[in-house]
């Protein structure tokens, strides 16, 4: 049901379950994915394969759940970069100096940003979710990757177009060459926000009437994975080479994690991921 619903498809181990976009590794060029919370060690609301640090789970449960999750997608362990993640539109150039920040603790994670690029083969680029959506970037004339993490700021500061951008100066990358995979996030059909966030996006997208459903009591259904989409195809992305998952984090309980679903919040996280394959 998943893969014909999202194009998106499932790869699994004796262990744990994930998703990778076959519009990028048809070109065999990088391992990409988005982690299940099928198969860990976590327990209670971070049950099971907990990859997040920073919600209240125990540091050895999920630094256990990352090996798990990267023996299974064949990500070298410990060198995985992870950046702080503050909802901004920060871009950061990851070279082989930034190999294990963030991979075993929040103090280390690459401050102040939201999205990572890299040239290096073997350096794997990751970004934690729990309805948030990921961005994974490939170019591959000029074999380069990019991550973003964009929630509903993230989405308002158009994080993915400026990710693609940074890619062209950083390694002349072109947004016609490049290939965007679109993770499972929360879906238009669960993602209620109120007037204050419907202004902002009013304010911000012409084609505001696009993402926005209006419901009962000022408040409107936003599409969050159209509202990345529309932005990079803008700049030059072809539709053709976006590939949206439309996996729904908070109507998939036992796939995913979902901080609006849960009471308070209290949850764990998915991992997104993308790194060239060395050689």
């Amino acid at each position: 049901m998943f893969m014909e619903e999202s194009g998106w498809l499932t790869r699994s181990n004796e262990r744990t379950v994930w998703f990778y976009p076959p519009g990028l590794e048809a070109t065999g060029m990088v391992i990409s994915g988005f982690s299940t919370r099928i198969g860990g060690v976590s327990g209670g609301p971070y049950s099971s394969l907990n990859q997040g640090l920073h919600v209240g789970d125990v540091t050895e449960l999920v630094l256990k759940n990352r090996g798990i999750l990267a023996e299974a997608a064949g990500l070298p362990p410990g060198s995985q970069v992870v950046p702080a993640q503050v909802h901004g539109d920060r871009v950061h150039l990851a070279e082989w100096s930034d190999a294990g920040a963030g991979a075993r603790d929040l103090e280390s994670s690459i401050s102040d940003c939201d999205a990572l690029i890299t040239r290096e083969p073997g350096l794997p680029l990751v970004t934690h979710h729990a309805d948030c959506v990921a961005l994974l970037i490939l170019d591959p004339l000029k074999k380069a990757v990019g991550i973003a993490h964009a929630g509903w700021k993230g989405t308002r500061l158009r994080i993915g177009e400026k990710t693609v951008r940074a890619m062209g100066e950083a390694f002349g990358t072109r947004p016609e060459d490049c290939r965007v995979a679109i993770s499972p996030s929360i879906g238009p059909c669960c993602y209620e926000v109120d007037a204050p966030l419907i202004e902002q996006f009013t304010a911000a997208f012409p084609y505001h009437s696009e993402l926005l459903t209006p419901r009962p009591g000022q408040k409107a259904h936003l599409d969050l994975w159209e509202a990345n989409r529309r932005p990079l195809i803008e700049i030059g992305v072809r539709d053709q080479n976006v590939f949206t998952s439309r996996l729904c984090t908070c109507c998939s309980p036992d796939y995913f994690y979902s901080y609006r679903r849960e009471p308070g919040g209290v949850t764990g996280r998915m991992a997104a991921f993308i790194m060239l394959r060395p050689g």
